[in-house]
C-alpha cells in the first residue's frame, strides 16, 4: 500500500480560514515495510534534469548520511531523529542510477506506472529504496490533485525492496507541491520563500522527498513528517513556516547545511520520545 503526501497541507493552509485542527489531518497508514542499517538508494531519473538539479539532489541524499556533517543544523543531524524511532540507525548509500530522458512510457504517467519503474533498478534486495524522479513536464495520475510523491512495496512481496516517486511541480502546482517557495494555492498569500538552491521545482522536491524518505524508513503508525506537515521551523503556523535561517548574500531560506556547501529546507520531524515536531531551527 503506497502512503500518498501532502494532501495534509492543503488543509492545514485551508485551517488557518476555516478553522480546521492540523492534529486531525494526519492520516494514519498501517507499516508497509520497516528498514533498518545500510540502505541502499537507487535513483531514476524520468524526463529531463540538468546536471545541477541531479547534483542539487544527490548531495542532499549523499549528506543524510555523510560522517563529515557541516557545523551546525545539518541534514545529518536532521536525520538522527529517525534513529529515535524503533528501527534505530539507518545509513543511506547511493546504489545505481538511470536516466530515462526519452520519456520511454510518455509523459503522463497512471499510478502502476510508477512501480513498474522502480522495478528497472533493483541492487540492493530487501534493503533498497528505489526512488522515481518525474521531471516538470511529465504529468503523474494524482499530482497536484492530492499528492506531490508516494511510498510503498515494489512488490507484494516486501522482500524487493521500498520504491519512492517525487514529482517536479514547478509548472504544475508550485503553490501545492513546492510550497513554502511558491504561495499557496489556498489560505494566507503571505510572500513565497527564497529557494536555497534558485530551484523552486527543485528544493521542494527535496522536501517532498525528504518526507517521503523518513516515513519509508520509520514506517510507523503515524508517520514522522507527516504529523509536522508545514513545520519548517520554530513558531510555525497555518500559512507561515516557522523562523528559519537566512542566506545574507541570497536571501534564500534554509535550515540544514549539506555536503558541497549546499544549503536545504527541510520538514519539521515528529520526536516520539518528547510527542513534539522537532525543528533544526
Amino acid at each position: 500500500m503506497a502512503y500518498n503526501y501532502r494532501f495534509a497541507i492543503l488543509l492545514v493552509l485551508l485551517s488557518a480560514t476555516v478553522g480546521f485542527s492540523s492534529a486531525a489531518l494526519v492520516q494514519k497508514k498501517p507499516p508497509v515495510l520497516t528498514l533498518k542499517g545500510n540502505i541502499t538508494l537507487n535513483l531514476i531519473w524520468y524526463g529531463k534534469f540538468t546536471p545541477i538539479q541531479r547534483s542539487v539532489i544527490v548531495d542532499f541524499i549523499r549528506s543524510i548520511s555523510s560522517v563529515n556533517a557541516a557545523k551546525g543544523p545539518s541534514v545529518a543531524s536532521w536525520w538522527k531523529t529517525t534513529e529515535k524511532y524503533k528501527q534505530g540507525v539507518s545509513t543511506l548509500v547511493i546504489g545505481k542510477q538511470l536516466l530515462l530522458e526519452n520519456y520511454p512510457l510518455g509523459k503522463s504517467l497512471k499510478s502502476p506506472y510508477l512501480r513498474a519503474l522502480s522495478s528497472k533498478l533493483n541492487g540492493g534486495g530487501a534493503r533498497s529504496i528505489t526512488v522515481v524522479l518525474t521531471a516538470k513536464d511529465v504529468a503523474v495520475e494524482g499530482l497536484c490533485m492530492n499528492r506531490c510523491g508516494t511510498h510503498g512495496s515494489k512488490s507484494r512481496s516486501v522482500n524487493s525492496g521500498a520504491y519512492v516517486w517525487v514529482g517536479n511541480s514547478e509548472t504544475q502546482c508550485p503553490g501545492y507541491c513546492a510550497w513554502p517557495f511558491h504561495q499557496p494555492i489556498y489560505g494566507p498569500q503571505t510572500p513565497p520563500l527564497v529557494a536555497p538552491n534558485g530551484d523552486v521545482g527543485v528544493d521542494g522536491m527535496i522536501i517532498n522527498l525528504a518526507t517521503l524518505l523518513v516515513n519509508t524508513v520509520t514506517n510507523p503508525s503515524q508517520e514522522a513528517v507527516s504529523a509536522c506537515t508545514g513545520i519548517f521551523g520554530s513558531g510555525a503556523y497555518p500559512g507561515y513556516a516557522g523562523r528559519v535561517l537566512v542566506d545574507k548574500t541570497s536571501g534564500a531560506s534554509y535550515n540544514a547545511l549539506g555536503l558541497a556547501g549546499r544549503k536545504y529546507l527541510l520538514p519539521a520531524l515528529w520526536d516520539p520520545q518528547t510527542s513534539t515536531c522537532k525543528t533544526l531551527v
